[in-house]
């Protein structure tokens, strides 16, 4: 007798679960039955299989039958309720943001009291140094391109406006928001069209904030962050493959400035001083995925090496004969004041009429650029991998981000939005492991370290934002124009290795490089009936990424935000012509777990099917699946708790995570979340 999970109608997320037995569940149609019965009597929408799946086949009933003869696992993630679409032309206004507001609101609290926990610690030393070295190098860059427009002081308080707001009210606090690559080349693309014109920049970056607030408004208002059901990892490997290259571009950059600034002496030294930044960074996260050393030794390497690689380098240039040597330095100005000499608030009306409203088209084009770079972002800072227990809220983000958009403008500050690889590197600085017995037959009694939690709270991404705040104070922009500009290149080239390493593309394309009988078993690419469409997917891949990068390199590079966004029509209608559904699933996956994409509908249709065979395999089998124990005649929210309680007794090794608090509040919060 097989059984399906149906959540009660009276019952919230966290509610209590009821196991309501349905017999001869196979195929689509089966499957559509028991989800029509598990829906709330208020909610008429069913989910059918003839909504088209990327991942699986409309009639290909035997592939979802294979899938329920192997357990599906999913460790550490929650169950949800079931998501449904309604017809797109179905706008109900303002309800996206009614209902992230009512899901997130119940965890505002936890969020600070969560924090308690010595993971937040070195989290938010990584991420301030992660996101202010990276903003001061953009800042550079900009400097010289927008005639001295945008400087150190206005990254850096951009840097803070988008941390203080999101990390206080924004639905998902992990997603780090800053000064971005990408929106450095719209900055000062805008400034090569319209510098001939003999317009005032700030002015028309001004109209263009205020234009691209409104417009994100009504993308929240009107619940248009639903499309992003539609974003896959296809789209979101070639936008980090995108901005990996970014900053491996900004790298050379800086350094190539250096023959026409310094001289050769200077600029090779600045070359050397990069290479070993990067050498050294690299080396760190290496150790802290290796078996050298004690756990609490590699994991204090893993989360602090970058930082003290940094400044070691930044000391390493003075000593010696490289002491004689001139380096070029990070440029700063007077504390709290802008770079330029003028006012914080920007003189919005020397601009005529005409250019009030030519704002507008750019204004569009920033705000398609904001949707996508900042909702990718936040997926993945919140992707599969990471087994999140608080819900996301990606409408009322939107929304937020609009009114940062719009108060930047009015400072005359860059645009900030979610960061790329900064966001999943927070979220992963933030996890918790536990070591398990790997089973797989290659790995048969070796030890290995899986994410067991999160540490989901507002206070690292809140206090890397204060620490930039206070970088603005005099000393340390002297301590700051210090940084030599060969440092800054060097920790470019860590984030744009460090990015491409995670990558997917870059992932499939070791594989088809590797020898295939070294390969194990278990990879689902080598069980591919056809290994040409790994060949013809990895192809199309750096065809999106080619097109994308060649248009920034280009006086069109104003436009490129519509090629990013041209890649989500193209995976979700275009491919499935192309490859066999068992293919797309294979090399494509949705970025963001189903609990996650709740807030915007599901994940295209796949999320009912894959939680009711998911639960229809663990009461069947009556194992743990997911973190909860089901069988037995035992309630799901008792089997939670004792999940919890048993994560709490299971023992995590010393500089992993340690709770400051009281075992006692650890075990009482813990019988207290619910799933």
């Amino acid at each position: 007798m097989s059984t399906v999970l149906e959540r009660s109608s009276s019952q919230s997320i966290g509610g209590d679960l009821a196991l309501n037995p349905v017999s001869n569940l196979h195929g689509g149609s089966s499957i559509a039955s028991g989800l029509e019965n598990s829906h709330s009597q208020k909610d008429k929408r069913r989910w059918h299989p003839s909504r088209l799946s990327p991942f699986r086949s409309r009639n290909d009933n035997r592939f979802l039958e294979n899938d329920t003869q192997q357990p599906l696992s999913r460790e550490g993630s929650r169950t949800s309720r079931t998501t449904t679409r309604e017809e797109w032309w179905k706008v109900h206004l303002f309800r996206g943001m009614i209902n992230d507001i009512k899901r997130r609101a119940p965890f505002y609290w936890s969020d600070w009291s969560d924090a308690w926990d010595y993971r937040v610690v070195p989290a938010t030393v990584y991420m301030y140094f992660a996101n202010i070295l990276p903003a001061l190098a953009f800042s550079l860059d900009m400097f010289e391109k927008t005639n001295h427009s945008y400087g150190v002081n206005e990254v850096l308080l951009a840097s803070v406006l988008g941390s203080v707001v999101f990390a206080v009210l924004a639905a998902q606090p992990l997603v780090i928001v800053g000064v971005t690559g990408p929106i450095t080349v719209f900055n000062y693309t805008v400034y090569d069209i319209m510098s001939p014109r003999g317009t005032n920049y700030l002015a028309f970056m001004f109209w263009i904030g205020l234009w691209s607030l409104i417009f994100h408004w009504i993308l929240a208002v009107t619940n248009a962050c639903n499309g992003l059901t539609y974003v896959t990892r296809f789209s979101c490997d070639i936008f980090g493959f995108y901005v990996a290259f970014i900053y491996l571009q900004k790298g050379i950059q800086v350094l190539t400035r250096q023959w026409d600034m310094a001289g050769d002496t200077s600029a090779y030294l600045s070359v050397m001083v990069s290479l070993l930044v990067l050498m050294s960074g690299y080396v760190c996260g290496m150790l802290g995925e290796s078996t050298l050393f004690q756990r609490y030794v590699r994991k204090f390497i893993e989360d602090y090496g970058t930082p003290l690689t940094i400044v070691f380098f930044t000391g390493f240039v003075h000593y010696g004969r490289m002491k004689d040597v001139h380096v070029e330095t990070l440029p700063t100005s007077k504390a709290f004041f802008p770079t330029a000499e003028r006012n914080w608030l920007v003189d919005l009306w020397d601009i005529s009429v005409g250019e009030v409203f030519l704002a507008i088209p750019f204004a569009i084009l920033l705000t398609i650029l904001f949707y996508f770079d900042h909702n990718v972002s936040s997926l993945i800072a919140q992707g599969t991998e990471f087994p999140l227990r608080k819900p996301a809220g990606f409408h009322w983000d939107i929304f937020l981000l609009g009114i940062t958009t719009g108060v930047a403008g009015l400072l005359g500050i860059p645009f900030p939005n979610g960061l790329i690889p900064q966001a999943p590197f927070h979220t992963q600085a933030l996890c918790v492991t536990r070591q398990i017995s790997d089973d797989d037959e290659t790995n048969k009694g070796k030890a290995i370290r899986i994410t067991d939690h999160v540490v989901e709270q507002r206070v690292s991404n809140l206090a890397q934002g204060l620490l930039t705040l206070g970088t603005m104070t005099g000393p340390l922009l002297v301590v700051l124009h210090l940084i030599p500009q060969g440092v800054l290149a060097g920790l470019f080239f860590i984030m744009g290795v460090q990015a491409l390493q995670a990558n997917g593309i870059t992932q499939k394309l070791l594989f088809l490089a590797q020898d295939r009988s070294f390969s194990p078993g278990s990879n689902p690419l080598k069980r591919l009936e056809r290994q040409s469409a790994i060949w013809a997917f990895v192809i199309i891949e750096l065809i999106g990424f080619g097109g994308t990068f060649a248009i920034t390199q280009t006086i069109a590079a104003i436009g490129f935000p519509v090629i990013i966004l041209l890649l989500i029509p193209v995976r979700s209608f275009i491919m499935p012509y192309w490859f066999r559904p068992e293919e797309l699933a294979t090399l494509d996956a949705p970025t963001a777990s189903p609990f996650t994409m709740e807030s915007v509908g599901g994940t295209f249709g796949l999320v009912a099917t894959e939680d009711v065979l998911d639960r229809q395999q663990s009461a069947h089998s009556g194992n743990r699946h997911g973190g909860i124990l089901v069988g037995g005649g035992e309630s799901l929210n008792q089997a939670a708790r004792s999940s919890e309680e048993s994560v709490v007794d299971d023992e995590l090794e010393r500089g992993e995570s340690y709770r400051l608090s009281s075992r006692r509040s650890a075990r009482k919060r813990s019988t207290t979340t619910k799933y």
